[in-house]
C-alpha cells in the first residue's frame, strides 16, 4: 500500500505497457501472465481482445490475491484488416508483407482493457472496455518499408509499426477516443477505472 492506495500490478510483460502506465505516477509491479491467446473459432476480434484482457488480469488474480487484495490490470490487443486478424509478425519477412499489405488501407485496432478489484467487498470487482482505433497507413514503396523495418525492427508489435517512434512516419492517420491505446494501454481509459475503485493521483 502507498497513500492509502492499494497495491497494482499490471499483469504484462510488456516494456510499452510498463512504460505507459508509468506516466500516472502510480506504484506498481508488473507480473507476466502464463495463457493460451490463441483466437477461438468464431471469435470476433474485439471479443478475442476483451476475453484476453480478462483472462491476463484474472490469471494473476488467482495467485497474487491469496497472499494480498490489488488491483490488476489486464491489456491485450487485436489489430483487423478486413475484419482478418493481424497478429505479431515475429521476424522481418512477415513483418514486410504485413506492411505491404496494409499499405494505403484502414486498419482497425482493438485494444482491451480490464480492471480487477480483488479486495473485499469491493464496490466494482471488474472493469473492463474496449477501445477502437483506427489506422490508415500510408502507401509507401517496397524499399521504404524495408528500410524501415530495418531500422526499427518492431517484430513483436501488431502491425508492424511501432507509432511512439519511426513508425508514426509511415501512417497517414490516427483516430481514436485514447490516444494511448494504440500503444497498448489506453490511460484514460484506465484512469477512469482506477477512480471508480478508489484510487488517488494527486495527494
Amino acid at each position: 500500500m502507498t497513500n492509502n492506495n492499494p497495491d497494482i500490478i499490471l499483469a504484462s510483460s510488456s516494456t510499452y505497457r510498463a512504460e505507459l502506465l508509468r506516466r500516472l505516477q502510480l506504484p506498481f509491479s508488473s507480473i507476466s501472465p502464463d495463457i493460451d491467446e490463441s483466437p477461438l473459432q468464431r471469435e470476433t476480434p474485439p471479443a478475442t481482445a476483451l476475453r484476453l484482457a480478462r483472462l491476463k488480469a484474472e490469471a494473476i488474480a488467482s495467485s497474487h490475491a491469496k497472499r494480498m487484495p490489488a488491483l490488476i490490470i489486464g491489456s491485450d490487443q487485436v489489430a483487423t484488416l478486413d475484419k482478418l486478424q493481424i497478429g505479431k509478425p515475429g521476424n522481418h519477412e512477415n513483418a514486410l508483407r504485413q506492411l505491404q499489405l496494409m499499405r494505403g488501407r484502414e486498419v482497425i485496432f482493438h485494444t482491451a482493457l480490464c480492471l480487477l478489484d480483488t479486495r473485499p467487498h469491493a464496490a466494482r470487482p471488474i472493469q473492463i472496455q474496449e477501445v477502437r482505433t483506427v489506422v490508415r497507413f500510408r502507401d509507401l514503396c517496397d524499399a521504404e518499408l524495408d528500410a524501415y523495418l530495418r531500422i526499427e525492427q518492431p517484430y513483436d508489435c501488431a502491425g508492424s509499426a511501432k507509432n511512439e517512434a519511426l513508425g508514426i512516419t509511415i501512417l497517414s492517420s490516427i483516430e481514436s477516443t485514447d490516444p494511448t491505446a494504440l500503444t497498448g494501454l489506453p490511460l484514460i481509459a484506465l484512469t477512469d477505472m482506477l477512480r471508480n475503485a478508489g484510487i488517488s493521483f494527486f495527494n
